[in-house]
């Protein structure tokens, strides 16, 4: 066989060549069909069916639905995505469509408008960032509320607060405020955090925590601590809202002192005393302070008031607008009948007697600052017979 050169090569297999396919090219119009196309696919890939209407269904889903009503409806889209349609979508569904109401295009606009969405739900928008559609995967993540009338009473509560000036909304600084029982706005939407797991290390080396987040909408999303964080430093309007105030008797204070915190705090003693050692699971130091509570109880070991011995912070809780001094003496108050009753030699000799300490579980301790939250604890005070919290009239 003679030898050939690559012309000649080139000859040879031009017969065998597939033929080339003529480039194609769409309208303005056409291509946002096919980018709206797309994205019904792309969901009938994720979820196994195709898009459908309904309240309880997800805001894109229903908008996915909408859309390829009207697709299926126009001759010139059914001709145009021939081509995509490998699942079948553009034909008419065997069955009768349930009976639903006609969603309300505006109405959907309306939900998608901090999306960016327009009228026109064929035109094609304008490329979303990654935090947009991170942002989008949030909402379209959440669920409906099946047991919302739990949560109602509270939002209905919240909102009367709010406007009573019981509770204020704050801007939102840091993670340690989200935490269960605490209320959020977010995207517009009072938002609660109703119960939150246990916190793990994630890829990143950080701390975090699935939780469930309740919206006052009736949805709800099981979202990441992390994830709730970041809406709330994205969102310009984002806050969150304080427990509400204790009432007169800690509320003394310049409304501008507010920004100034203070902390409850509960020491377990590590005094090697006889009674202490006994019975160290109860016997608690209960303080408040509006520093750190790292430098309230440095050199412990060299104070009598500490017991001449190092401590433990089993719980702490923080309080807002409060007057702290007033504050501690109240609960000294409340818990007057299970005060620590012992003796010890100070540095120098002297005996001295412990005021702070008590002797009380724990648990009786965070009823307490609940108490103290919804203004209640005035009318409590401990009981060392029943060993609760008993109201003072009884």
């Amino acid at each position: 066989m003679s030898d050939l050169n690559l012309d000649d090569l080139a000859d040879e297999l031009a017969d065998f060549a597939p033929a080339k396919k003529k480039q194609t090219t769409y309208t303005a119009r056409e291509e946002r069909i096919i980018a709206g196309f797309e994205d019904i696919i792309r969901f009938y890939d994720e979820h196994g069916r195709v898009p459908q209407h309904g309240e309880d269904r997800d805001i894109f889903e229903r908008l996915y639905a909408v859309r390829l009503d009207q697709l299926r409806a126009q001759e010139d889209c059914r001709a145009l995505l021939s081509d995509m349609d490998r699942h079948g979508l553009l034909a008419e569904p065997d069955v009768s469509p349930v009976d639903v109401a006609e969603p309300d295009l505006d109405e959907l606009a309306s939900e998608l408008a901090e999306l960016g969405g327009e009228g026109d739900i064929t035109q094609l928008r304008h490329v979303r960032s990654a935090e947009e559609k991170r942002a989008a995967e949030e909402i379209a993540r959440r669920d409906k509320c099946h047991d919302f009338e739990k949560f109602k009473p509270l939002f209905e509560q919240v909102k009367q607060e709010l406007a009573s000036g019981t509770r204020v909304t704050r801007p939102f600084e840091l993670k340690a405020e989200i935490r269960p029982g605490a209320f959020f706005i977010v995207g517009g939407l009072i938002t609660y955090v109703a119960e939150m797991d246990d916190i793990f290390t994630n890829a990143q080396g950080r701390t975090d925590a699935r939780l469930r987040v309740i919206f006052d909408n009736g949805t709800e999303s099981g979202m990441l601590m992390r994830s709730l964080q970041r809406q709330l430093h994205d969102d310009d309007a984002g806050r969150r809202i304080t427990d509400p105030s204790p009432g007169p008797l800690f509320a003394d204070l310049p409304e501008d002192a507010e920004a100034k915190t203070g902390t409850i705090y509960v020491l377990r003693s590590k005094s090697g005393h006889p009674f202490v050692a006994e019975h160290r699971e109860v016997v608690h130091k209960i303080g408040v302070t509006s520093g750190s509570v790292e430098s309230r109880i440095s050199g412990a070991e060299k104070s009598a008031t500490y017991l001449l011995a190092g401590v433990d912070v089993v719980a702490t809780y923080k309080v807002y607008g409060v007057n702290c001094q007033k504050l501690e003496s109240l609960l000294h108050k409340v818990f007057a009948g299970a005060q620590l009753d012992l003796m010890i030699p100070d540095r120098f000799g002297h005996m001295v007697k412990p005021r702070e300490w008590f002797v009380i579980p724990l648990d009786v301790i965070n009823e307490a600052v609940e108490r103290i939250r919804d203004r209640s604890i005035t009318e409590y005070r401990y009981s060392p017979d029943h060993g609760k919290l008993m109201p003072t009239g009884e």
